[in-house]
């Protein structure tokens, strides 16, 4: 390959202690982990110490030629913005840390300003948890539009998964319009496979919007590789916003559980049905643009003993 590859959604943390609804999250041994009353297989069970650390993505990254990574979070993993803060400072050049977010609880404003004042350049809200059977916290809660204005004020990037469907639709709508020059990454390719996904996509056509493809190889588990439902979704997705405003992204290490970290995106890379200017776009040159990754390496090739 002769471009750089960004995976524009991926995870770290050394362990999982946390709460989701009131349900535990822990690490256990083998890769699994306890998530909210079930052992679910968390890593691949070679990480039989359950650290899911920034040098064993590296070395993924390596093996899989991607050039650098955008570090998301999510509520289930426990927030880890010391530990990411931690990566940025060694890795500045391959990955860009997003912090946690804890909207569910009240002074988000002050603790995620406190982040961005260490050095964050994102910010990472796990909206898709804002909605359960009890509670409802909305996007346009004064705190959060206070939390977005500072961030539009200071260019720091948005990065957000929403829940399936259109149902936060309307309030991304509504901080879009209030804050334009606020720069925002959707994340899990707007839960393609879910009705109304299109809706999510759809906000892309505001221009600070983008799409990212987190999470699309467990999205279409069932089909498995080389996902051609996920790359028609794709080619769906480009009608409706153009080819400039989507990513690639894993979802690094849940989905490598069940496929490769290669294969995660070289489906792309092998079908028919994508350009190869479209492919470039959608494997890094969008990506590299948007978040202004810098210094990024160009990966060599290793051949396998298999080979």
């Amino acid at each position: 390959m002769d471009f750089k590859i960004i995976d524009a959604h991926t995870h770290l943390w050394l362990k999982q202690d946390t709460h989701v609804n009131g349900l535990p999250i822990r690490t256990l041994e083998g890769g699994r982990s306890l998530f909210m009353g079930e052992v679910r297989q968390m890593l691949p069970p070679f990480m039989t110490d359950g650290q899911n650390s920034a040098e064993r993505l590296l070395s993924n990254m390596e093996y899989a030629q991607v050039s650098g990574a955008v570090v998301t979070q999510e509520y289930m993993d426990g927030n880890q913005n010391d530990y990411l803060y931690e990566v940025q400072q060694a890795y500045p050049d391959r990955f860009f840390c997003c912090a946690l977010a804890d909207v569910r609880q009240p002074g988000c404003y002050k603790t995620t300003k406190e982040q961005i004042e260490r050095g964050f350049k994102a910010v990472k809200i796990p909206a898709n948890r804002l909605i359960t059977p009890e509670k409802r916290i909305w996007l346009t809660g004064e705190e959060m539009m206070k939390l977005f204005s500072y961030m539009e004020k200071k260019g720091i990037i948005l990065s957000i998964d929403l829940a399936d469907g259109d149902q936060q639709v309307q309030e991304m709508k509504e901080i879009i319009t209030a804050f334009p020059g606020l720069k925002i990454a959707i994340g899990h390719f707007g839960m393609v496979t879910t009705p109304g996904w299109q809706e999510q996509i759809k906000l892309a056509t505001s221009p600070n919007v983008m799409i990212e493809s987190g999470g699309i190889t467990w999205l279409f588990h069932q089909e498995f590789y080389p996902f051609k439902g996920a790359v028609w979704a794709i080619k769906e997705a480009i009608s409706l916003v153009g080819i400039e405003k989507l990513m690639w992204g894993s979802d690094y290490p849940r989905t490598i559980t069940a496929v490769t970290y290669r294969m995660s995106y070289d489906f792309i890379l092998k079908s028919g049905l994508l350009s190869e200017e479209e492919k470039v776009d959608f494997l890094g040159r969008n990506a590299e643009n948007f978040y202004k990754f810098k210094n990024l390496p160009v990966i060599p090739y290793i051949k396998n003993m298999s080979e």
